[in-house]
Formats: structure tokens, sequence, C-alpha cells
């Protein structure tokens, strides 16, 4: 009598066994319930506000659920700024209550210090800076969180206290107060501007919108940077006090706010001053639009408008600090900084209403050196932009930009972008026309 074919049986349940689709399903049908979820680590964070962030794995119905659902509070959890680590083991459950299709949950956190410290340095817009930050978080064990910056650049320094208290289940929807003072250097203005304001936001999303509502009193002193500063310049030197109410408003659809390849960005921005109070009067508009799609060979085609408008109220006219201010790599590429617009002297002022637009298109580099790896951080980038700023009681100034490649001078202009996390490096040669 032949015994049973071990080895026949064992090849055929290791076939069994590697098809996904098949261990997909079985996962799937099989019936579980979530019976309890268990803290490990927990210090002075309340449990109220961790209740809300991993109450859907109690709802999850099958095994591939309830992975699904605790993957998606551990997201949550670490959203919340709180906790360093966070680590999730489902487990059969254990004890006289056990159900046999019943499931233990378990995160294994740790906490964030009481106080946290950093420190680093950033290098932006033709300006470096050192930051030193204080952070206090999960204050009171809702999430609440106390910072303190300090900001030390080469042409602005800044210090603020700022406190931050998310809704309990709704991060996206927080309240925070800022205590500052900004003192800044704007060359192109020969201006130096020292601000000291308190200011209070409120943020929330509406469907697949988010908004801020701010309230903000600033105290303000205007001052030349240069003896040479232009008369114009001059007599906005003093003291004003704007109080100021706005809303903002932004639609990101986009995969990636550093170079996107598809999506859509829109935000909106509204600011009346005058009407809580303060020396300073006017309503103020703008808008930004970006739309990106992807194309062929890994390139990336981009278009974006800005525009905006400033409307003083009342007899007064508009104060240098809160014009609007066009050009330099940030806007109009081929122009200095802010160096579109009214001028004194070769002071620019600024305007009462502007508009903004590029065409964009991402490639590759010719040939892909070093694609899969440190290659792909790189791009070519042909871009062509124009732009227009104006004062409403000077008439109409129309400034366009065409910008070239200098080795071939025909109308596509080229960039060279290293592409890192945070930030984009760019290495150009622009030459430009320059039409009013």
């Amino acid at each position: 009598m032949g015994g049973p074919d071990f080895g026949a049986l064992g090849e055929e349940a290791e076939l069994v066994e590697v098809e996904p689709e098949a261990k997909q399903e079985i996962l799937e049908n099989k019936d579980v319930v979530v019976q309890h979820v268990h803290f490990e680590g927990l210090g002075r964070t309340k449990d109220d506000i961790i209740m809300y962030e991993i109450s859907d794995v109690f709802k999850a119905k099958n095994l591939i659920d309830v992975m699904r659902k605790s993957h998606e509070a551990r997201e949550k959890l670490l959203r919340l700024g709180i906790f360093r680590h966070v680590d999730v083991l489902i487990d059969t459950c254990q004890g006289d209550d056990a159900l046999p299709n019943g499931l233990d949950v378990t995160f294994e956190v740790t906490e964030l210090r009481r106080l946290t410290g950093s420190y680093n340095t950033m290098v932006g817009n033709n300006e470096g800076s050192m930051v030193l930050g204080l952070k206090f978080p999960n204050l009171f064990g809702r999430a609440e969180k106390v910072t303190f910056q300090f900001s030390y650049g080469t042409k602005e320094t800044s210090y603020g206290l700022s406190f931050f208290k998310p809704q309990p289940g709704n991060f996206e929807r927080n309240f925070s107060v800022n205590l500052y003072k900004v003192t800044g250097q704007f060359p192109w203005s020969s201006l130096r501007e020292t601000d000291r304001g308190i200011s209070t936001e409120f943020n929330f999303p509406i469907w697949k919108t988010n908004h801020t509502l701010k309230w903000e009193g600033v105290w303000r002193e205007l001052g030349c940077l240069a003896r040479t500063a232009s008369f114009s310049v001059r007599e906005e030197s003093g003291h004003s006090l704007k109080s100021s109410l706005s809303h903002a408003m932004v639609i990101d659809s986009r995969n990636s706010s550093i170079l996107p390849r598809r999506g859509a960005l829109l935000k909106i921005n509204q600011e009346l001053a005058g009407y809580t109070g303060g020396d300073v009067s006017f309503l103020k508009e703008d808008f930004e639009f970006q739309l990106n799609k992807q194309l062929i060979w890994d390139s990336v085609f981009s278009a974006s408008l800005w525009g905006g408008m400033l409307v003083p109220i009342g007899e007064k006219p508009s104060s240098i600090a809160d014009r609007f201010y066009l050009g330099g790599p940030t806007s109009v590429r081929g122009f200095s900084m802010y160096s579109i617009g009214p001028q004194s002297e070769g002071d620019y002022l600024g305007g009462e209403a502007y508009w903004a637009g590029g065409l964009h298109l991402y490639t590759p580099l010719p040939f892909r050196p070093g694609r899969g790896g440190f290659g792909d951080l790189f791009r070519t980038h042909f871009f062509l932009n124009a732009g227009n700023l104006c004062n409403l009681n000077y008439g109409y100034v129309m400034v366009f930009s065409l910008e070239q490649e200098s080795d071939f001078y025909n109308t596509e202009t080229f960039l060279h972008h290293f592409m890192k996390p945070c930030s984009v490096i760019e290495i150009k040669t622009i030459m430009y026309l320059n039409v009013v």
C-alpha cells in the first residue's frame, strides 16, 4: 500500500499560497471584529483626542480593512505632531471574552519631549538666514503647541511666539495666535520696515477647499535704507497702524508643491483694512492659478496666472508697504527683484494693480544621465512669461518679458533645475526685451 505523496502535496500548497488574488480574496472575505485597541507609551496625552483619531479602526469588517484603517489611524496620530514614533501591532484577541474572529490592535507610541529645539539655515531669494526655534509640543495633552522662533538674515530679522490649537478629530480645523516683530530691508525701494503685531487665524476645510480667516493688528515703522532714497520713499517714512480682516481660499489638487507633475492650484485672497481700527484703509484682492499636465517622455507642461488689485478707501493714498511688487525669479524672470512698475529716482514704489503669467515646459536632461538615481533630480526648464504692474492713478504701464536662450537666440529659454524635497535651485541664462 502506497502512502500519501507529501512532496507533491507540498508543491501544490506552495503554488496556491503564492497566488496573490486567492490570498487577498481569503483575507477580504474573512469577517473579523476589532474588540480592543491598546496604547503603549502614552504619558501626558489625553484619551479623548486619541479616540477621535482611531475610531474608524473599530468599524473594520475584515482583515484587509483592519490593516488599512490601522495604517490610516497611524498617519493621523503622526500628523498631530505629538509623537516621535507610532508602530501598529495586530494580533488575535486574548482573554475570557475573546471571540473566535476577534482582534486586538496595539499602537506603540513614543511621545515627543516637553521641550524641543531646532537650528537650521535657509538660503533663498538672494538672502541667507539662520533660524533658531523652541517648541512646547502637546502642551495641555490635546495637541496644543507653543512655538518661539528667531530668524537672523542678511535682509530680515524676526522673532515670534505662536500658540496652535487643533480641533479634536479634525486636525485641518485649527486656531492659532501669533505675536511677532519683523525688521526687513528692501533695497529695491531703499526702504526699511519694522512690524510689531499680533494676529489670530482660524483654518477650516469646506468640501475640497481650505479656508483661512485672519485678523491682524500691526504697528508699522517705515524708514529710509540709504541717504540716496528718493523723496517718494522719504515721505512714506513714519509710523502707521493697520488693523485688517482677511480671507484666503485654496484648492490644491497637485501631486506635489515642488515642481508638480499633474493637478491644479487656485488661491484667492481678500483683505479689508480700516474697519476694525487703525489709520490705514483699503480693499485688496489677489489670486493665483496654476495648471500642470504630464506629457510624453516624462515631460510636464505648466501654465500659471497671477493677478491682484488694491483700492484705497477714503482720500488717503495707498502705502508703499501695502502695494504689489513684481519681477524676479519668483514672478517674472529676467528682471531684478521687484524691479517692474512705477519708480522714483531708481526706487521702485510698487503698484496697485498687476497681472503676471507664464508657460513652462519641464523635461529630463538630454540623454538622461544618471537615470534612476541622482540624475532624476535635474530637469531642463523652457519658459515664457509676461507681467504688468501699475498704479490706478498713474495710467497704464505695460511690461513684457520675452526671454531667450543666449546661445541660440530663439524664443525658448532654458534653465537647469536641481530638485530637493523642499527647494529648487536654478541655473539660468536670460536675455529679455522690455516694452513700455
